[in-house]
């Protein structure tokens, strides 16, 4: 039998995206943010959605280079994400702090982060959403995989302190592609 689910928990019900750090950089100073509100928006080309707190660091160095390189992590440093996201990059070198290592992008000025598996990097695509939802959509212009990693054990947030990690991948046939 169904019961009744408290509407702001419903995100935990859909969101099962992985945990991303979004790093972004401005005037020669970089950060690195920890989230988990985004989505694909269009395929072709790649756009994703962001959901970035209008108070934080990041929305402000978002704001004004206008790009950003959406970094995926795996189980091995999920402790140093879900840390990352609960201190200012306003007040630290997020990067010094939780032992990250920037390297360069090709495309944009944000740094890639070194011990994540995959690494997008990104310009802005339309901003006319953040003002009211805080919503950035970033156009993909480079992407990045570590190719030595086969199954990536992504982190995936439930709300609060619950998360998942993705398992083994299963192939379930599909007409849609």
């Amino acid at each position: 039998m169904k019961k009744n689910y408290p509407l702001a928990k419903v995100y935990s019900l859909l969101e099962s995206g992985p945990v991303i750090m979004l790093s972004s950089a401005y005037k020669g100073r970089a950060n690195v943010m920890t989230l988990s509100w985004h989505s694909m928006i269009d395929f072709d080309p790649p756009l994703v959605g962001c959901v970035i707190g209008d108070g934080s660091h990041t929305f402000k160095l978002v704001k004004a280079s206008k790009e950003c390189v959406i970094n995926i992590p795996t189980f091995a440093i999920a402790a140093k994400a879900v840390a990352c996201g609960n201190v200012s990059g306003a007040k630290a070198d997020k990067f010094e702090k939780f032992g990250l290592t920037p390297q360069p992008a090709s495309l944009v000025r944000a740094p890639l982060i070194k011990e994540c598996y995959a690494s997008l990097e990104c310009r802005l695509h339309d901003a006319r959403l953040a003002g009211k939802y805080n919503l950035f959509i970033f156009k993909v212009v480079k992407a990045w995989v570590d190719g030595a990693v086969k199954d990536p054990r992504t982190v995936h947030h439930r709300g609060g302190e619950n998360f998942f990690v993705a398992g083994r991948t299963v192939k379930i046939p599909n007409k849609m592609a």
